[in-house]
């Protein structure tokens, strides 16, 4: 089982490791965007931190949903209703609940996905945070399936949202302000995708740390 307190620990892991990297994301922004990615995540994920306090002993809905709101209301561009949906569409997912089991996590997941889908109108191969969150949820959902055990199947989780990161190297970005650069997106990886990553990977260490999960 995945619990409240793993959700807030992820959170704030989160923050710590985009803090850590934003520099690093700001560069992989600075060729195919505005060089800001890693400036603006990091203003997020701390404005998540200031709202944290006050919802830490709310249901895990409560918790993602504020963090999502805090996303949407601190970060500029389009990252701010991609991620902020993200959390949002996780939190309505599980509303009201307290700790989260196989299915929970899966659904979670799928969720954000789906919002940021939607929001972003993207889709996978378009160079985007979908090509590292899509093959990851896709993992867990099959890791889970053949039986696997929770960290070994966010361990898959985690290997796919790599892959997929990586391979958006050699992509032509088809949506977002990389689009706009065309053909000379190709050859970067696209630095969504590298947060997505991160974070995703910071989920798996979170609950790994964790002996009950």
């Amino acid at each position: 089982m995945i619990t409240k307190d793993d959700i807030v620990e992820w959170l704030k892991a989160s923050a710590v490791v985009l803090g850590e990297n934003a520099e690093y994301l700001t560069d992989l922004d600075s060729p195919i965007g505005d060089a800001d990615h890693g400036i603006n995540m990091d203003r997020g994920f701390k404005k998540i931190m200031s709202k944290l306090p006050g919802v830490e002993d709310k249901d895990i809905g409560t918790i993602l949903k504020t963090a999502g709101m805090a996303l949407v209301t601190s970060v500029g561009g389009a990252g701010g209703p991609l991620y902020g949906t993200f959390y949002l569409d996780a939190g309505k997912a599980v509303a009201g609940k307290g700790e989260l089991s196989a299915d929970d996590l899966v659904l979670l997941l799928d969720a954000g996905l789906k919002g940021v889908v939607r929001i972003g109108k993207t889709r996978l191969c378009d160079k985007t945070m979908v090509d590292a969150i899509h093959p990851a949820v896709e993992a867990l959902r099959e890791a889970f399936a053949d039986g696997k055990g929770t960290v070994e199947a966010l361990h898959l989780m985690t290997d796919a949202a790599h892959k997929g990161m990586k391979d958006t190297i050699p992509m032509l970005a088809k949506k977002g302000r990389a689009s706009y650069v065309g053909e000379r997106s190709i050859g970067h990886q696209d630095p969504g995708a590298t947060s997505s990553y991160l974070i995703l990977k910071t989920l798996m260490e979170t609950v790994e740390s964790n002996p009950s999960a």
